[in-house]
């Protein structure tokens, strides 16, 4: 009898350590995170109660905000697409932001099940709208939220799971996932260079990229949106990608279990004209407000979103030889240097028709002889002349009494500012071409009119001129003075070549900015 106690004794305290194994384990798994295979058993990042969820369903749709973003308001499909949605998950949050009241308007009828969690966002400005309320973020109460595009419908429950999945075990940033029967999706990588205003994108040899390309749905955590400047410019999703891109953010591209269409949007050609005009005009304001001037598709085609001959130059009157955008730590954008190149261009041919001696001055010549163009951060060119040479050239001497416009369209004037002239890509667009006449006086070149801001705006012995010699510059040879390494040293000091130096180094240095430019 006492053997068969002990005996019972044992197998019960067995059997309280297993249990007590059973409930830690079980603890210790829920700390891990959700696990969807086990789809009972998923417990959600958010603070519910244990026995609130009891599926998966539960989970997605106590952990997700569906949005939508990209619809038009003459013809969508987003009623149709939310009812899809609702019937899979009846009780999933859904916001539909648009920048104002869409007209024809949206009906979604609270007391229809299929709409009771619909909000509506509009992001414009008004009296009767607060920040609050015109705010996303503030409507948004779940960890992670799911942008879909219009005219879309849910043919499983594996695509938004298997979505889910993939951030969670993956540890993916965003994870877009395809539609069937859709044109192909491409993934792209993109670089991005704010300080000289340029984007250019390139084919992802693999699933994980920066930029989705194609129609999709992305599901992301909440906290991402926080990071970007704008979360949700138009055209959504590229101004998303763009920005997301900038901080570095990755997508995974997912093919299995995709999404299913909805109607066919945008028959009727007009409506395609339409939406095809509205889709241009936000990537025209998209690169403009993201500060990228020069787009250089995966095609190699190369689009231009900033100034041209017939808009004015992207940067206003320079203040103490420091253009603004140098302030804001970036240099001359790419369509100025063009615009720049072009008139610089114009200009030499002009000057070699007319036999006039002239040579490439100041900061336009240091830049030829650094890499044979334009200084990244320079916003004009300078040229010196022979004053008793502009009687050779016709357009010059026009400009003496007048401001006059050549053949192609580039305006020459006489500078308000001193005796010097100025030739400007438009009559809009100002970019333009500093001419300095210079003249001899016992051996040494000077002229009448000088700027106590530019250091290298000095006399020189005459010999430099003469005999005069060549360097490329904006794509084609063009005089210059010879032995260029010692006339620019005489201009601006010993290793000035070697050691580039911003304009008004010791300003921009009593202002923290930095004053030596980083290496191409």
């Amino acid at each position: 009898m006492r053997i068969r106690s002990t005996k019972t004794v044992t197998v019960v305290i067995i059997l309280l350590n297993i249990v007590a194994f059973y409930f830690l384990c079980d603890l210790l798994g829920q700390n891990k995170g959700p696990n969807i295979e086990n789809r009972n058993n998923f417990v959600a990042e958010e603070p519910v109660s244990e026995h609130s969820l009891k599926s998966i369903d539960d989970i997605i749709q106590h952990s997700i905000t569906i949005i939508f973003r990209e619809f038009e308001y003459f013809e969508n499909d987003v009623p149709n697409t939310i009812r899809s949605i609702t019937s899979t998950y009846p009780n999933i949050n859904i916001l539909v932001v648009s920048n104002g009241p869409p007209y024809p308007p949206l009906f979604f009828n609270s007391s229809n099940h299929l709409f009771h969690n619909v909000k509506q966002v509009y992001l414009q400005l008004s009296l009767n709208n607060s920040f609050k309320a015109r705010t996303p973020l503030y409507q948004i109460n779940t960890s992670y939220v799911l942008f879909m595009p219009d005219s879309a419908r849910i043919h499983t429950k594996k695509t938004i799971e298997k979505m889910f999945k993939i951030i969670h075990y993956q540890d993916r940033s965003v994870v877009a996932a395809t539609f069937k029967a859709s044109k192909p999706v491409i993934c792209l990588n993109t670089h991005i260079n704010l300080r000289e205003w340029v984007i250019q994108f390139e084919d992802s040899s693999d699933h994980s990229c920066e930029f989705v390309k194609g129609k999709h749905a992305m599901l992301f955590k909440t906290d991402i949106l926080k990071e970007l400047t704008d979360s949700f410019m138009l055209p959504f999703p590229d101004a998303f990608y763009i920005q997301a891109a900038a901080k570095g953010v990755k997508t995974y591209l997912m093919h299995e279990f995709p999404f299913g269409n909805g109607k066919e949007l945008y028959r009727n050609p007009h409506n395609q004209w339409k939406a095809q005009q509205l889709e241009k005009d936000r990537t025209h304001h998209m690169f403009r407000s993201l500060g990228l001037k020069k787009v250089i598709r995966e095609s190699g085609l190369v689009e231009w979103y900033g100034c041209r001959r017939d808009t004015p130059r992207c940067f206003g009157t320079v203040v103490d030889d420091t253009p603004q955008y140098l302030w804001e730590g970036k240099w001359t954008p790419p369509c100025c240097l063009a615009g720049l190149r072009r008139t610089a261009r114009h200009v030499f041919q002009q000057l070699e028709q007319c036999q006039a001696r002239y040579w490439l001055e100041g900061g336009s010549l240091l830049g030829a002889i650094r890499n044979g163009d334009i200084l990244s951060w320079d916003y004009d060119v300078d040229i010196g002349i022979y004053k008793e040479d502009i009687n050779r050239c016709t357009w010059l001497l026009r400009a003496k009494t007048k401001t006059t416009t050549d053949e192609q369209g580039f305006i020459w004037e006489k500078a308000i500012e001193g005796d010097f002239f100025r030739v400007h890509f438009s009559h809009i667009n100002h970019l333009h071409v500093d001419i300095f006449p210079f003249y001899s006086r016992n051996g040494t070149m000077t002229k009448d009119t000088w700027f106590k801001s530019h250091r290298q705006d000095m006399e020189f012995p005459e010999y430099y001129l003469k005999p005069l010699s060549s360097i490329d510059f904006v794509g084609r040879s063009v005089s210059a003075p010879n032995n260029i390494h010692d006339f620019l040293e005489l201009k601006f000091g010993e290793g000035a070549i070697e050691n580039p130096v911003f304009p008004n180094p010791q300003k921009m240095a009593g202002l923290g900015y930095k004053i030596v430019p980083d290496k191409n």
